[in-house]
């Protein structure tokens, strides 16, 4: 897939996540539907940090920063880039993210937003011309370059849609 049908597809699912915003009371986006399970706010949070942290890690291939490495992806982290899915199930986030999602109110989650669309917007041009052997090593898939990071995001944002969609169902069912 191209830079651009993926930047696209982006700035498409983010709208999701907009929109979501215009129709949610404050109480509601910080209630956690179940024990264990991340209210909106915090997949809110979980999303615009990773997808803003990705971004930093395009900006380091960009910049080289790192040596270069031109090792093959796994062929199942080829597989998730090539379908742009994660496989079937649940994932459990690293650690290292998963310590880093917090409550956010609504007005901090349209800020994150904001932040990640404009990042977005500034590191997009760079990643089409980036050297595809400077790779920057995500927590579980690895060493991917700029354009599988670009990808990476797009990937993550359609896939806590779902995620999204769980929320409404538990909450409409307490």
């Amino acid at each position: 897939m191209s830079v651009e049908r993926s930047y696209h597809s982006i700035i498409k699912t983010v709208k999701v996540y907009e929109d979501l915003l215009k129709n949610i009371s404050e109480d509601i986006f910080s209630v956690n539907p179940s024990d264990g399970v991340w209210s909106y706010s915090e997949t809110f949070s979980h999303i615009f940090q990773s997808n803003l942290a990705s971004l930093i890690a395009i900006d380091r291939c960009m910049v080289k920063t790192d040596a270069k490495k031109s090792e093959r992806l796994h062929w199942l982290v080829w597989l998730i880039l090539f379908f742009g899915r994660f496989p079937p199930g649940k994932i459990k986030a690293p650690e290292r993210i998963a310590s880093m999602v917090k409550k956010i109110d609504v007005e901090e989650a349209r800020s994150l937003i904001i932040k990640f669309k404009s990042r977005l917007d500034e590191v997009k041009e760079g990643v089409v011309n980036a050297d595809p052997d400077q790779k920057v090593k995500h927590p579980r898939l690895g060493l991917l370059n700029a354009r599988q990071w670009f990808r990476f995001i797009e990937i993550h944002t359609k896939h806590h849609t779902a995620q999204l969609k769980r929320i409404e169902r538990m909450l409409k069912n307490t």
